[in-house]
């Protein structure tokens, strides 16, 4: 909901309220009508000037830019004026309270904080309190925790900083802008990092949960689905080179990305789920998180096993992936030894014919006619069995030698020591992908259009922290998991300290 609409509903919803009950709410002889009175009526005489006025294209863009900037003020007041109705009066603040375990002494006066909301910056009055011996930590300020503060933001703003900067296409500047425009906010670059750093490294905090959560719902929805299949648990992943920061000078490194996707009975797609991870050597992280992915959700699935299938490239990688863990994985209940079906991208099988015919016929016709026939053939039982057998003839027919022979050999020996891996007939058969199209997708959703846009370059700290912001958003389970960052924030156990609405004061992220 924008929140132009939100301030309307504010506003109905105060004119309900009587002035004793707005007093006895808030402890204070002040009410709230009285602050965004003069707003009001602001707004009523910019609606009497347009009415005023003939309607014309521009009067209505004039119109609706003013009403949404006096509407933002009116929320912004709005905001200000009940959180600092949040937390009693000083003097009915108790003198001592204990935090973690240690004592603090009350500030014997309010202090100001500059806050960012959703609808610009507003001045917030709280009561700190101090070590009461000198331990060096920090001053304590409950409103603050109470609030859920992100660096001076609230969350609601923190999420959308964190959302605007994750999204397709975004920079720091453009989310910087977005942020002047939309919310009044005036961030340098420092203040936006720290802000989407911490919602990014709470959100992750999250992610397993949620994820595992949406696939068993998506395992749900698919077996309730008719059709001749199985439902099907297709996993995918792959590298993709990405610009970082090295000492004095730029380098290409390769990170990863990886998917976990349903199909229904159908054969058709019910959702994706993402990882990505920037790059290190041998890709631990992710084949770790993967791993845990997979063995929550077979261990939390309550109904019939799905059919299992592992769709990717023949990459060092992702094969390495295959042998060292999937074809070693056990039923969390069984403990027998699950089945992946193991299939080589269709793709990049039909790559290496179209080399091999490149280099027996030229270009032309004639190698373009061999390539389509024998890509036909592949998808047919038995059929890089036919391949080889026709590729080989050929190979011998013309008698290829030097460089030629070299790298026909190397497209050949692509296909014949993945034999086992490229049964696209059988795969048909069972609904299962004959390509990882969904993973090559990730690589451009994820990561091409965000981290590789002209000329970026990144520390692997910036580029994980966009990452994971992303896995979110394209994984549909962002607002799952912000919505589990708010309830998990850690409870500040501040004995003896009372608020206003008595809540519960909670750690800032």
């Amino acid at each position: 909901m924008p929140y132009s609409t939100q301030i309307l509903l504010v506003l109905a919803t105060l004119g309900t309220i009587t002035g004793k009950e707005a007093k006895a709410a808030c402890g204070s002889d002040d009410d709230v009508r009285d602050v965004i009175e003069p707003d009001l009526e602001q707004l009523a005489q910019l609606v009497n000037e347009f009415g005023q006025q003939r309607a014309t294209p521009a009067a209505a863009h004039r119109f609706e830019q003013q009403l949404q900037e006096q509407l933002r003020e009116v929320g912004r007041k709005v905001t200000q004026w009940t959180y600092n109705h949040v937390e009693a009066d000083v003097e009915a603040l108790p003198k001592h309270v204990w935090f973690e375990a240690s004592e603090y002494t009350r500030l014997n006066t309010k202090t100001p904080q500059n806050v960012w909301t959703v609808f610009g910056q507003i001045r917030l009055w709280r009561v700190g309190y101090r070590p009461t011996t000198k331990t060096g930590d920090a001053t304590i300020f409950p409103l603050a925790m109470c609030l859920g503060l992100v660096h001076g933001a609230t969350p609601a703003l923190a999420e959308r900083a964190a959302r605007i900067l994750g999204g397709t296409g975004m920079t720091q500047s453009q989310t910087l802008e977005r942020l002047r425009q939309d919310h009044g906010v005036g961030w340098g670059v420092k203040k936006l990092r720290q802000v989407t750093g911490a919602i990014s490294a709470a959100l992750t905090e999250q992610r397993h949960e949620v994820q595992v959560e949406q696939l068993l719902q998506w395992l749900t929805e698919a077996s309730a689905t008719t059709g001749r299949h199985k439902p099907l648990l297709s996993v995918g992943r792959d590298g993709i080179t990405l610009g970082v920061r090295g000492r004095g000078c730029n380098v290409f490194e390769v990170a990863t990305t990886a998917t976990v996707t349903v199909l229904d009975r159908r054969g058709q797609r019910v959702g994706t789920v993402y990882l990505a991870y920037t790059p290190e050597p041998g890709q631990p992280t992710m084949s770790r998180e993967l791993t845990r992915l997979l063995r929550e959700v077979l261990q939390r699935w309550q109904g019939p096993l799905p059919r299992l299938a592992y769709v990717t490239d023949a990459g060092d990688n992702e094969t390495a992936y295959y042998e060292k863990v999937l074809r070693r994985m056990k039923h969390p209940h069984t403990g027998e030894k699950l089945e992946w079906i193991r299939v080589v991208d269709f793709y990049h099988a039909s790559e290496r014919i179209w080399k091999m015919a490149e280099l027996l016929f030229g270009k032309g016709r004639r190698s373009a006619a061999w390539a389509r026939k024998m890509t036909k053939w592949l998808k047919k039982p038995g059929g890089v069995n036919r391949v080889l057998h026709s590729a080989a003839a050929l190979r011998d027919h013309y008698g290829l030698g030097g460089k030629k022979r070299a790298e026909f050999h190397q497209a050949y020996r692509y296909l014949r020591d993945r034999m086992s891996y490229m049964r696209y007939a059988e795969y048909r058969s069972l609904g299962v992908p004959l390509g990882s199209g969904v993973t090559e997708a990730a690589c451009k959703t994820v990561y091409t259009q965000r981290l590789k846009l002209s000329g970026m370059r990144w520390h692997k700290a910036g580029a994980q922290t966009i990452l994971n912001l992303r896995v979110l958003l394209l994984s549909g389970v962002w607002d799952a998991a912000y919505a589990n960052v708010l309830e998990g924030f850690e409870e500040a156990q501040v004995r003896g300290q009372q608020v206003a609405n008595a809540r519960t004061p909670r750690k800032a992220a």
